[in-house]
């Protein structure tokens, strides 16, 4: 039942074209499958038709994957029949070949129904094509079809009139003036404003071919910086040989003005980053690796005071082309062959799992199983609680994070509902036949957990603390909360845009049991999975952090486990 439930939900992802389609599709098996005295000529030119609509849905650009389905049983039909057009059948079919046929009609019904299963996750979302207008009408066009598809509008409270007011002046005066650069600086600030970080231009290489980039935030003097919880900003990766090392800024030093700005004024004017902050915590952890980030060759003057002295000093420090390195060293990169999950059981007797991404990898193909065999190595030993450690967890496949959940949980729930803006009717309606729900996995794991977190948590790696929070046996742990971008990029909306950028938006919805909105951060940067237990950046935590190289957040963990257990 819940199968013919969903099949029958999934006709509002159709298009008009598909819809017709798949009728005339389905009335021709039927006409095959069912026994007709007399043959009606008029019939056998239904396929002919289905192939002509399938031509002109093609051509208005319906592409996608489900429509791709639909085409090739339209086509199959066409070739099967084809005949018939020039040559009618004149008697009636015998029992036998009729019974064949109905079986082959029955399953020739099957690929429909199966495509309208995952209709609207592979439904036709258009490419906006915008590359040929000015840049300020190119805008608008973008701004006029966000207000109504973006799926967090509401969410995020965006006022896009104001919008409108406040960029396209801009996109104007970049119009106006043939300057391509201020279009790109506008586009990206219009992109980052919405805070969220499934936002992207696509088809940019930041730190390969982007001359804006490289031109604003090339050069670099050595050195990254991270704020403490009080607001001090501290010097937390120094490169040998740097300019800055030179100078003698020391690992540890604390940056008390920059570029001839109060340390804090200077910090709230960095607006750069390689993807939107979605939350206050990703925001401050930018800002400090984007504060030492200039045009190269550009001097500036430092003051600082190194953790040793009492008094500050002054230098003059010449930023250089350092190929990134301060940004690539301060943001991790995961590796194809870096298994997605791996294990251990660490001294104090609890078992360890970091999961670095929810897919298969190129040398571990069932992460669920890998998973599965590390909590039955843990149950064998008797560990005394877990720690999940998913900082830095890009996301991957919603279903892999659920088949996972199971391990923790002895009943059935609900862990995501998820909805789409569907074009038929102009409003955001749930796709009943992507609900993901949770069932209980043949090991459960019922004592202490710890989960481990960052603000680089995003996406698909936001949800399994987003659902053990709340649990009596778990605690969140870490510096901030995850990247709060946990919205649904099935078939993203897309926008070609003038100067060759193709920029991406999510396009649905992640509901939790009550149907809200969850994990996305709000129009204040509140979002995703909050910690239970925060650990403070403070100067003893930063020291145990960046000097003297502990894992600060594990060591929060295990004296979590160990409180528990007293």
């Amino acid at each position: 039942m819940s199968f013919i439930q969903d099949v029958i939900d999934s006709l509002k992802w159709l298009t008009v074209w598909e819809m017709i389609l798949c009728a005339l599709n389905l009335f021709v098996l039927l006409r095959y499958a069912w026994p007709i005295l007399k043959n009606n000529r008029w019939l056998d030119f239904i396929p002919s038709a289905g192939v002509i609509i399938a031509i002109i849905s093609l051509m208005k650009g319906d592409a996608s994957l489900l429509a791709l389905l639909i085409y090739s049983s339209t086509a199959i039909l066409f070739l099967s029949t084809a005949r018939r057009v020039f040559k009618p059948a004149i008697k009636p079919m015998s029992s036998k070949f009729r019974f064949v046929m109905v079986i082959v009609c029955v399953l020739g019904t099957l690929p429909t129904l199966l495509a309208l299963t995952v209709a609207g996750e592979v439904r036709y979302n258009p490419v906006s094509d915008l590359s040929h207008k000015s840049y300020s009408k190119a805008f608008i066009a973008m701004n006029e079809r966000l207000s109504a598809e973006y799926p967090f509008g509401d969410w995020k409270k965006i006022d896009w009139e104001a919008k409108k007011k406040k960029y396209e002046p801009l996109f104007l005066q970049a119009e106006s003036n043939h300057d391509p650069s201020l279009y790109y600086k506008t586009l990206r600030d219009y992109l980052f404003s919405f805070r969220d970080g499934h936002i992207e231009i696509a088809n940019e290489h930041l730190y390969d071919d982007n001359n804006t980039f490289k031109n604003e935030v090339g050069g670099g003097f050595g050195i990254s910086a991270v704020q403490l919880d009080n607001g001090k900003v501290l010097v937390s990766l120094l490169l040998a040989g740097s300019p800055a090392d030179k100078s003698g800024i020391k690992l540890g030093a604390e940056i008390i003005s920059w570029d001839g700005k109060n340390v804090r004024e200077a910090l709230d004017q960095t607006s750069w980053s390689e993807n939107p902050s979605a939350t206050e915590g990703d925001r401050i952890q930018n800002q400090g690796r984007f504060l030492a980030r200039a045009p190269i060759g550009k001097e500036i003057q430092v003051e600082f005071r190194n953790r040793d002295d009492e008094a500050s000093k002054t230098a003059t420090l010449t930023a250089y082309d350092d190929q990134y390195e301060t940004l690539k060293k301060t943001k991790i990169k995961l590796k194809k062959e870096d298994p997605p999950v791996e294990g251990e059981v660490l001294r104090e007797e609890y078992g360890y799992v970091k999961i670095r991404y929810f897919l298969p990898g190129t040398t571990q193909s069932d992460p669920a199983q890998a998973l599965d065999d590390l909590l039955k190595e843990f149950q064998e030993k008797s560990v005394k609680g877990i720690i999940i450690d998913l900082r830095d967890n890009p996301g991957g496949d919603d279903d892999l994070v659920a088949q996972m959940a199971g391990h923790f949980v002895n009943e059935k729930k609900i862990y995501e509902y998820v909805s789409y803006y569907n074009r038929n009717t102009g409003r955001f309606e749930i796709n009943r036949a992507e609900t993901r729900t949770i069932h209980p996995s043949h090991i459960y794991f019922s004592g202490k957990i710890a989960v481990l977190i960052n603000s680089n948590t995003a996406s698909s790696g936001e949800g399994l603390p987003l659902f053990l929070k709340g649990m009596q046996n778990v605690k969140i742990i870490g510096f901030a909360s995850t990247n709060g971008s946990f919205g649904v990029v099935s078939a993203p909306i897309e926008m070609k845009m003038p100067g060759g950028y193709i920029v991406q938006f999510p396009d649905g919805r992640s509901l939790n049991q009550d149907k809200t909105i969850q994990g996305d951060s709000d129009e204040r940067g509140f979002g995703g999975a909050a910690p239970d237990i925060t650990v403070p950046m403070n100067e003893q935590t930063f020291k145990m952090k960046y000097i003297d190289g502990q894992d600060v957040e594990l060591n929060y963990a295990i004296d979590f486990l160990k409180e528990k257990n007293r």
